[in-house]
């Protein structure tokens, strides 16, 4: 900690300007690994038994109430709702053929969802790409910076140069420990998304098919 408050006051406008920058992009990385985690721990087990639900009811108007009560991230309401709601007359939509116009409009409100669910990753990929190479250039101006200063007061010896050296190698590992959680999040919630993608493309080709069927019959 004092290593970090000296490091503070001997660093000038850009050395600190580095820190601010490492410091938010770990705040935000935080906060979106938080919010996603804890968003996408929803939205999963809440997608397996909302879509047991809704296959159990007897009718659309019933599956889609009891999906309701369950799906709190609105995971699976948006395809139901979609797939009920009429093509408006007079368009070009309303021209297509009936499985047309409803695979359409599946296909649009899936693509709603995951893009909802997706939020927050492209932020955490930055973060993990770009905060090593923010920290590296901390290091390289912090080092610049204490040879500066060496030099103007005429001594290079070891004691002089260890110091401030290796205070700016700090800047290094700031830059991997923001990194390093905004990866790993990354990654496990992608795979999370895609475990999510794959249900909700079943359930809206399930869906399409049950709807197709009940219509041929009627």
């Amino acid at each position: 900690m004092d290593s970090l408050i000296q490091y503070w006051e001997q660093g000038d406008t850009i050395g600190r300007a580095v820190a601010i920058m490492l410091l938010l992009m770990s705040v935000g990385a935080w906060v979106v690994i938080f919010w996603k985690g804890w968003m996408l721990k929803r939205a999963r087990s809440d997608l397996v038994l909302a879509s047991a639900a809704f296959w159990r009811a007897p009718d659309l108007a019933a599956g889609r109430q009891a999906v309701a009560e369950l799906d709190r991230e609105a995971v699976l309401l948006p395809l139901i709702d979609a797939a009920s709601e009429p093509a408006a007359s007079g368009t070009l939509e309303s021209r297509a053929l009936p499985e047309a116009q409803l695979t359409r409009r599946l296909r649009d409100s899936l693509h709603e969802v995951l893009h909802r669910l997706q939020l927050g990753q492209v932020l955490l990929a930055s973060v993990g790409s770009v905060s090593p190479f923010v920290g590296l250039f901390g290091t390289v101006w912090g080092i610049y910076h204490a040879m500066m200063g060496i030099a103007a007061e005429g001594s290079a010896s070891l004691d002089k140069v260890a110091g401030p050296v290796g205070e700016a190698l700090i800047m290094t590992a700031a830059g991997l420990a923001v990194a390093i959680p905004a990866v790993l999040a990354y990654n496990i919630f992608g795979k999370l998304v895609s475990a999510c993608e794959a249900d909700l493309e079943g359930f809206a080709h399930d869906l399409r098919e049950t709807l197709l069927g009940t219509q041929a019959r009627d």
